[in-house]
């Protein structure tokens, strides 16, 4: 938590100016089109990457799709985990985030810029309209990246279980599912140091909709979460050998 604070602290000159150019681009839309909002985003994260001494190495970046919408399954560790993604995925991409978390400052800024989903759990009506908005935007092309364990407190690198609901989303998109494996992501903003932290994202093989179109929700989750689970085991070993 100690870096978070110092982030904050060292990048406020930068963060205010962040503060008042999302509002900015809101009202002239149409002159920043996602390609500059994503790529304001990145810049504002390589600030804070910098300054919180973060480095995120990534792995597999050629099993990325190179044309269409896509979603991007991850394991959820903590504040950073979205950050480290964006920060190695060239592509613009976007997130769905729970919408009480995402009115958490700079969270919120983050998902208005880059046009994410808020999903309102509370409400059914709410949240069925936010998938429905996500399986149509992939289907236009989009990139998404969703935490199916829903949150994060204490996860670390263990992978908990996954709702088998957000995957509702590639299936009726019947879009590919890029299962992504955080490991260390926790360390940046949940550790007490201000010691150098590296990061790793690897995006394992996609698995397109022809694999996957007879499964049930549940027995895709599984698999991805399996996917995960084995990149995450396989990583951390090689790191500690």
């Amino acid at each position: 938590m100690s870096r978070f604070v110092y982030v904050i602290i060292l990048c406020l000159p930068f963060i205010l100016y962040f503060l008042w150019m999302v509002p900015f681009m809101e009202r002239h839309e149409l002159r920043y089109d996602e390609q500059d909002r994503y790529r304001f985003a990145r810049r504002m994260i390589s600030i804070m990457k910098h300054n919180g001494r973060i480095k995120t190495d990534a792995y597999g970046l050629e099993n990325l799709p190179a044309e269409g919408g896509y979603i991007m399954y991850a394991n959820h560790q903590g504040k950073y985990d979205a950050l480290g993604i964006i920060s190695v995925h060239d592509t613009p991409c976007t997130i769905m985030m729970d919408a009480k978390r995402s009115q958490m400052i700079l969270a919120n800024q983050f998902v208005t810029l880059l046009k994410g989903c808020r999903l309102d759990k509370s409400n059914m009506k709410m949240q069925l309209n936010g998938i429905l908005h996500v399986i149509t935007e992939v289907k236009a092309g989009r990139k998404y990246i969703i935490f199916p364990e829903g949150g994060y407190a204490n996860n670390k690198n263990k992978v908990q279980d996954f709702l088998p609901g957000s995957f509702k989303c590639a299936l009726k998109s019947k879009s590919p599912i890029v299962p992504v494996a955080l490991i260390d992501s926790y360390k940046p903003f949940g550790v007490n140091s201000l010691k150098k932290v590296t990061t790793q994202v690897h995006f394992l093989e996609p698995i397109y909709y022809e694999t996957y179109k007879d499964m049930t929700t549940q027995e895709i989750s599984r698999m991805v979460r399996y996917r995960i689970m084995e990149a995450i085991s396989t990583n951390t070993k090689q790191h500690v050998s």
